[in-house]
């Protein structure tokens, strides 16, 4: 006979702490959520985007572990939810998960939000998890909003593979660097943008990727809610009449076909590679971006190596 699956609520005694929501002034009573850790996902933008699942354990657990208790004040207080918030961020993550384990020991039930969106997505989160699970306690994810396949959704590009890069160095330098690494992936790519680098970014993303197909997503499920699509090249352009303020999602379209790269883009990545990478390593990651034979990428990457030696060599005399 097949166990029954445990429920995602735990029972209470009586007299124990009433927990409700309020969803169009009507208030509900749940249960107290069962112990262990619940990933809710949380709105992007317009509070309405909540799951009435979500609710239903954010009022029934113990502590809302989030981001920015300001933020995630504006949800609770939405829906009239009372439970504890306590900040779990990349600046005191180190010390609040052991406190989080300590709480979890005791039989105590924790959701972990996000600012906006799925936890762990672009936010220390995965470490607690990783922390939870070693630890033997439950881990529940309860699915939602995501800007991510939002932004997929409406961008009018291929989705049957994608590649999510989250941000981009802010360096312009290492910025370039990283471009070019992805513009060899045969996936569409999503990432996220600030509103004070967006415009150097397309610039960038249309010097080194060409005329892809792409869309920019910005303030999604929010009142200025703005899509804009057209190739690289066009979205560079008309950067200039963007409006800056809000957030971003960048979604370009694969690569048209499947060429191998030509030689002197070869060399570039080789060179950039060889700067911080041993041979070996440079050849290996060039290998799988570029679509060259190993033995051809060694050889090329020795005569490189060599020239930049000799060139060391002749600078100091």
């Amino acid at each position: 006979m097949r166990a029954k699956a445990p429920s995602i609520y735990a029972s209470e005694s009586a007299g124990s702490v009433i927990r409700t929501f309020s969803v169009g002034h009507h208030a509900l009573t749940v249960p107290k959520a069962a112990p262990g850790l619940h990933l809710v996902a949380t709105p992007i933008g317009n509070l309405g985007d909540i799951t009435l699942r979500a609710l239903e354990i954010l009022a029934g657990v113990d502590i809302i572990a989030c981001e920015d208790t300001r933020i995630t004040r504006r949800l609770t207080e939405r829906y009239a939810i009372s439970a504890q918030l306590m900040p779990y961020h990349e600046h005191n993550a180190a010390l609040a998960r052991p406190r989080i384990l300590e709480r979890l020991a005791q039989g105590a039930s924790i959701a972990l939000v996000s600012d906006a969106g799925t936890p762990l997505i672009s936010d220390p989160g995965f470490k607690l998890v990783r922390e939870v699970c070693a630890a033997g306690y439950a881990v529940i994810a309860l699915p939602g909003p995501s800007a991510v396949l939002a932004a997929l959704s409406v961008a009018a590009l291929p989705t049957d593979r994608f590649f999510f890069e989250g941000f981009l160095p802010p360096k312009e330098t290492a910025r370039r660097a990283r471009l070019k690494e992805l513009a060899r992936i045969e996936a569409t790519l999503v990432m996220f943008e600030s509103g004070s680098r967006v415009q150097d970014t397309l610039a960038d993303l249309a010097e080194i990727m060409g005329d892809r197909d792409a869309a920019i997503c910005r303030e999604m499920t929010k009142l200025h809610e703005e899509t804009r699509r057209a190739p690289l090249s066009q979205l560079a352009l008309a950067a200039g009449t963007l409006e800056t303020r809000g957030e971003f999602v960048l979604v370009i379209g694969p690569p048209a076909d499947t060429a191998v790269m030509a030689a002197h883009q070869l060399d570039e990545l080789l060179r950039e590679r060889l700067v911080r990478d041993s041979v070996k390593d440079a050849v290996a990651h060039v290998v799988e971006l570029s679509g060259h034979p190993r033995r051809e990428i060694y050889a090329r990457a020795l005569q490189l190596a060599k020239q930049r030696d000799a060139e060391g060599e002749n600078g100091k005399g």
